[in-house]
Order: C-alpha cells, then structure tokens, then sequence
C-alpha cells in the first residue's frame, strides 16, 4: 500500500509501506494493505510507519486527518516531528 504523510511546509514520507499506526480521536488504530475506504480526525499521539514485519518509522505529531483510498492512505498533520 501506498503512504504519503503531508505537512503545511513539505511532504514527510512518500513510499510503499506494510502498514501504519494512527492515534484517532478515541484511541490508536491500524491501517494494513487493502482496507477499507475511511476518513478520520486524528489526535495527539505517535503515527508509526511499518515500513515491512519487522522495521517502523515513529513521528510524534499533534493533529490531523487520515483518508484511506484505493489502497493509499494519505495523512495531513500539524506538526509532526520524527522519534
């Protein structure tokens, strides 16, 4: 599946990722290949990119949407800083 995590200054990560992990609203959720279409608000938290089964990506951010479409999952957040 395709990830593209975007802020208002530039693009953050742009590639073919296993999965990610979000911190929705209500609590952390996953996103893995051929999901569901789904938009969601998302909270404060860490986002973690799972590049294959066995490494990630971690970036703290503090708000933002997430829109899982066609097999690509696109991230718009506020400031988000790499772990």
């Amino acid at each position: 599946m395709t990830l593209e995590i975007l802020t208002p200054e530039k693009k953050l990560y742009s590639g073919e990722v296993y999965g990610i992990q979000l911190p929705g609203i209500t609590g952390l959720f996953e996103v893995l290949d051929k999901h569901a279409p789904l938009v969601s608000a998302l909270g404060k938290g860490n986002l973690k990119i799972l590049k294959d089964k066995s490494s990630a990506e971690q970036y703290s951010i503090q708000s933002g949407f997430v829109e899982v479409l066609n097999n690509k999952v696109t991230v718009l957040v506020e400031g988000a800083t790499a772990i």
